[in-house]
């Protein structure tokens, strides 16, 4: 029983997703940050009970991955649509963010050099990173949403190199800048509380850049 174990949780992560949609459909933005942050927690869970227990399956990779198109493509995607549709008609740019988060899951299936870190922004982290804008204390506006939407797109597919919080093991040695990101972003959230939420994966885009030049340097 246990290989179905992280079907399951690729299954709720999808259906936290297509319910997340509908919140979004329904103007509650806010409450379709939170889906997505449920629907990311579902997607770390999946992940580490398949190398816990030791049954990773092309199924659950390919599970995995449409699953995150829903909850991390589709879901941000509605929700930066129905935000620029009540100040442009260029709303459909944020179509750009399904498009480009298919390619990036589609890249990151065919790619063996991304076990243990990123090449690229990963689908999770630009779903949050989008749906947080919603915590920003001013006004957004139409020019504004339309660079992030198209900004968030190309870093999808980038060449930069980022951490993945992938624990084969919780010990310090060679998870150091893993637990520097945790900790840093448990620290800011503590003192800053929500107004820190938008700035959180910049955070980790600054983390991860420094963590590999440094590595690369020594």
């Amino acid at each position: 029983m246990k290989k179905y174990i992280p079907n399951l949780l690729t299954c709720l992560n999808l259906a936290i997703g297509c319910v997340g949609i509908y919140i979004t459909l329904s103007n509650q933005e806010v409450e379709a940050f939170y889906f997505v942050i449920a629907a990311g927690l579902f997607d770390f869970l999946d992940g580490f009970a398949a190398r816990i227990l030791k049954v990773q399956s092309d199924i659950g990779k390919q599970l995995d991955s449409l699953s995150d198109l829903v909850s991390f493509g589709l879901l941000p995607t509605f929700f930066m649509m129905q935000w620029l549709r009540e100040s442009s008609q260029l709303y459909w740019i944020a179509i750009a963010i399904a498009v480009f988060s298919a390619l990036r899951l589609a890249k990151f299936n065919v790619d063996d050099n991304q076990s243990d870190s990123f090449i690229g922004l990963p689908t999770p982290a630009n779903a949050i990173m989008l749906t947080s804008l919603i915590f920003i204390p001013f006004e957004l506006y139409e020019y504004t949403l339309i660079s992030i939407c198209l900004f968030s797109s190309i870093l999808l597919v980038s060449p930069i190199k980022l951490i993945a919080l992938k624990f084969s093991e919780f010990t310090l040695k060679n998870n150091e800048a893993r637990w520097i990101l945790i900790i840093g972003v448990v620290g800011l959230v503590i003192v800053f509380k929500w107004t820190f939420l938008p700035f959180l994966i910049p955070f980790y885009l600054m983390v991860s850049v420094f963590s590999f030049v440094v590595s690369k340097k020594s």
